[in-house]
């Protein structure tokens, strides 16, 4: 299937200032995720808002950045904790993914808390989310899961307050998104190299039908996800410093490979134009951009 790629080549559209460079003694977080390395910043979960800036989570060293058109950099928020996703309810409430302290919401510099999963289920490690049209945030809960411990998991947190637990036997479930027309989530996990897709209409208490879309190869494995108006899927390839982009049948579209780092974390489409992916690389701080 590789052949039929399309070679797309990025462009460089900004990279973390150095005047943002985490010095400090490295977090929980980067400790346990890359020992005895020094991480200036560790970036995932991009986002636009209505006003076309780009949001980023800083995983590693607990801040989130807000990026303008002109590719000028603000800390819009930084606490004690690890948030791995971030995104804007409809009340305007920043809606946060923390990795140790679960779901909260962000008010300036302080993180209150609203949910750590179930009393007898609590989340193991947030990693990643997408919100569909009705308000839901899809949540993936990935801990430290894999092959040998498929214990990770996918939550959906109602617009009513309400946490269902959706699936919890995935081997490290990553980057998640939605269909354009709402009909299915894919969630990338990591650790068995596959995307796989479920039905966005639940049944009534039973776990979803899940199946296999996609099987990947290198790499780490799938993280980032995003799909675009004409149901394209994009897919950031782990530690491979590559992106996949297919067709709603999983068919390749392209393949756009890093000029530097593989530290491929996520992607986003451009709000304002479809064909145009940004690609966020976690190693040097980077964001490319592409058009397909």
């Amino acid at each position: 299937m590789r052949d039929r790629f399309e070679p797309v080549t990025p462009s460089i559209f900004s990279s973390l200032p150095e005047e943002h460079h985490y010095r400090g003694a490295p977090s929980p977080w980067a400790a346990m995720t890359r020992p005895g390395q020094t991480l200036h910043s560790f970036l995932e979960a991009p986002f636009f808002d209505a006003n076309g800036d780009l949001w980023l989570s800083d995983v590693a060293c607990g801040r989130v950045f807000r990026v303008s058109p002109d590719a000028r950099w603000h800390v819009e928020h930084a606490y004690d904790g690890a948030p791995h996703a971030m995104r804007h309810r409809a009340d305007g409430r920043a809606l946060v993914a923390d990795y140790y302290r679960g779901l909260g919401f962000l008010d300036g510099n302080n993180f209150v808390p609203t949910t750590s999963g179930l009393p007898d289920k609590p989340f193991i490690g947030l990693s990643d989310m997408a919100q569909d049209a009705d308000g839901n945030f899809w949540v993936t809960d990935s801990g430290r899961s894999s092959l040998s411990d498929p214990t990770g998991c996918l939550w959906r947190f109602e617009s009513s307050g309400q946490l269902r637990l959706v699936l919890s036997n995935i081997p490290y479930p990553n980057g998640v998104a939605l269909s354009p027309d709402g009909v299915h989530v894919y969630v990338a996990v990591t650790r068995a190299n596959q995307i796989w897709r479920i039905s966005a209409a639940l049944p009534a208490s039973d776990p979803p039908m899940a199946g296999v879309f996609l099987n990947l190869s290198g790499g780490l494995g799938p993280d980032g996800l995003a799909t675009n108006a004409m149901g394209w899927l994009a897919i950031a390839q782990a530690q491979a410093g590559r992106v996949y982009v297919t067709d709603s049948l999983g068919d390749p579209i392209a393949e756009i490979r890093l000029p530097a780092g593989r530290w491929t974390t996520s992607v986003v489409f451009a709000p304002d134009n479809p064909r145009r992916l940004f690609i966020i690389e976690a190693e040097h701080g980077s964001i490319y951009s592409a058009e397909l």
